[in-house]
């Protein structure tokens, strides 16, 4: 087991581990890990995305890893916070390479209709309170072969014909995870949240979208800070989704 620096937030290098979420979770658990700590892997055997699922990821070729945050005075009704400032973070990263970066409800990145990047977020309550944040992030960087069942995957070297080196995104990407952090507690969340809405994918125009009533046309009317997406349909009705209430229809979007 591993000792870090309570003062001092780490980055923890691992060749492999079954899951950066996991293995930042039990370490943080068994002794103090400082605020903004990382944990990124070459191999992830058994990566998670949202609601179980599986996040595929070749060895060696993208950057997967796991930010430990302690969220000052967050309370679980404003946990939607935190994907917004993942999301946002991965985003400021990725628009130095390439163009038509955009961000799906509630917590993918998006180039055009392809997905680049999951975001699973795991956090721990007292209360009504967030005391502890563990935010994991899949990056596609260099794959070029996708074998899973994921619909729409693309990586930043399909996309750029370049190869990149993970631990340097990890360094650009820790600098923007720090930098909406202190934009969040300067500021508090209403600057991140509208960054986030302008970002949003489909954020213009009619989409289809299918729902537990069956498929239909809208657009996003708003995402409220609780993370409920709100969507227009062409009467004008207005309804309020939480997440996989609702799912993109389209390019194999789901």
């Amino acid at each position: 087991m591993m000792h870090p620096n309570p003062e001092s937030p780490c980055v923890i290098c691992l060749e492999e581990t079954d899951s950066t979420n996991r293995y930042l979770q039990q370490l943080a658990d068994a002794v103090p890990v400082a605020n903004e700590s990382v944990v990124m892997a070459a191999v992830q055997t058994a990566g998670r995305g949202q609601a179980g699922n599986v996040w595929e990821s070749e060895a060696g070729k993208n950057l997967t890893c796991s930010f430990l945050l302690y969220p000052p005075r967050l309370e679980a009704a404003q946990a939607f916070v935190l994907a917004e400032l993942a999301a946002l973070s991965v985003k400021h990263v990725l628009d130095k390479y390439t163009e038509g970066v955009t961000l799906k409800w509630p917590n993918d990145v998006y180039h055009l209709d392809r997905k680049i990047c999951g975001i699973l977020i795991e956090n721990r309550l007292l209360g009504d309170r967030i005391t502890r944040s563990i935010v994991g992030i899949g990056l596609n960087l260099n794959q070029t072969l996708f074998r899973s069942h994921a619909p729409n995957p693309v990586s930043l070297t399909q996309i750029t014909g370049q190869v990149y080196d993970p631990p340097a995104l990890l360094a650009q990407l820790r600098r923007a995870v720090r930098q909406y952090l202190r934009q969040y507690e300067a500021e508090g969340a209403e600057n991140m949240h509208r960054q986030y809405a302008d970002a949003l994918y489909r954020r213009d125009g009619f989409h289809p979208y299918e729902d537990a009533a069956g498929r239909f046309d809208a657009r996003i009317q708003c995402v409220e800070p609780s993370g409920h997406l709100i969507l227009r349909r062409p009467d004008g009705t207005l309804s309020r989704y939480a997440f996989k209430e609702v799912k993109f229809i389209g390019s194999k979007i789901q």
